[in-house]
């Protein structure tokens, strides 16, 4: 059986009591672009940092590709790393910037060269050797900062919120240079976010941490369709929350009553009669129709009510609408 390229053990680290971490476990496999994705005070980016050594764990073990490195240096971990600030030194120019792990390590010049001249292909930034960070770009800092992290070509690359600075045009683009990346080098990625879209257009696989603590771990469809908790449903867009009772299952669908209205919902397994159950609606998942249109929708599913307000959102709009109850829907 292959080895996971990470595997944390009931990790933990505490702050002055306060538990950041909360014994986590977690495999992350080969060529796998992993998400760690939590709202700020989580956890995720003191969990990053402990993978790569800048924190030690009060109790659990850190292995990277089979090797205990729990309490080896961050140099001696075999991994790369990339800043949401770019850190890149204002006084080198890009090829010393890129260089300069290489150079720490102690490669011969010859050595130093031809891995730079392999990564400056790989994020698209021949010519641009000889600039400092001054003359560059945003995105273009960023292409510099992936570069050295993956200059040394390292077993694992961590990233911490690297797109945080960029603007939504320039963001979407580096999104997808960073799969590219990714299938190219077939290196595990783990990627810390708190940008729910981010997240779910990187990742195979992503976890998404509260209170120091894995929420849910699994593939991103899995965690969108079908969320285990209601606070990984309201993290990742389900603003409809629904408690009700199920009055009866037929099949695999129940009848589940919600402030005098009955909902046809898919049945939990071993659902029964009188269980309470939470339910959370997608907004996109629901259509909303004038009563001047002649052809109604047709489902089991339908409901009048007052539209409160419009907000408009670029590619979409939200649509309030108050139910016949009181209770409000997002659409």
């Amino acid at each position: 059986m292959t080895e996971p390229a990470l595997k944390l053990a009931q990790v933990e680290k505490t702050f002055d009591e306060v538990h950041a971490v909360d014994k986590v476990s977690l495999d992350v496999n080969q060529g796998e672009f992993f998400s760690l994705l939590g709202p700020s005070g989580s956890g995720k980016t003191t969990l990053l940092r402990i993978i790569a050594g800048l924190e030690t764990p009060g109790n659990g073990t850190v292995h990277i590709g089979g090797r205990d490195v729990t309490r080896l240096p961050p140099y001696a971990r075999g991994i790369g790393m990339v800043f949401q600030d770019f850190l890149l030194f204002p006084h080198k120019t890009v090829a010393e910037n890129i260089t300069f792990p290489l150079k720490m390590q102690g490669l011969p010049q010859s050595k130093q060269k031809e891995q730079l001249n392999w990564v400056l292909s790989l994020v698209r930034m021949k010519g641009y050797e000889d600039r400092y960070p001054h003359m560059l770009s945003g995105g273009q800092k960023q292409r510099v900062a992936l570069a050295r992290g993956l200059v040394s070509r390292p077993d694992i690359l961590l990233l911490d919120e690297p797109l945080a600075n960029l603007d939504l045009e320039l963001r979407r683009e580096m999104e997808v240079e960073m799969r590219r990346f990714q299938a190219e080098l077939e290196i595990p990625f783990i990627y810390v976010t708190h940008n729910q879209e981010e997240a779910l257009t990187l990742s195979s696989r992503m976890a998404v941490m509260h209170n120091g603590k894995f929420e849910q771990v699994g593939a991103k469809l899995d965690l969108y369709n079908t969320p285990q908790t209601r606070f990984v449903a309201s993290f990742l867009g389900s603003p409809n929350y629904i408690q009700g009772q199920i009055k009866r299952v037929e099949g695999n669908v129940a009848i589940l009553e919600w402030k005098e209205l009955d909902l046809h919902v898919p049945a939990p397994p071993n659902a029964n009669n009188g269980d309470k159950i939470d339910y959370f609606l997608k907004h996109e998942r629901i259509l909303i129709q004038s009563p001047k249109e002649s052809e109604p929708v047709k489902g089991e599913n339908r409901f009048e009510g007052t539209l409160r307000d419009i907000i408009f959102k670029g590619q979409h709009s939200d649509y309030f609408v108050v139910l016949s109850t009181g209770e409000e829907l997002v659409v």
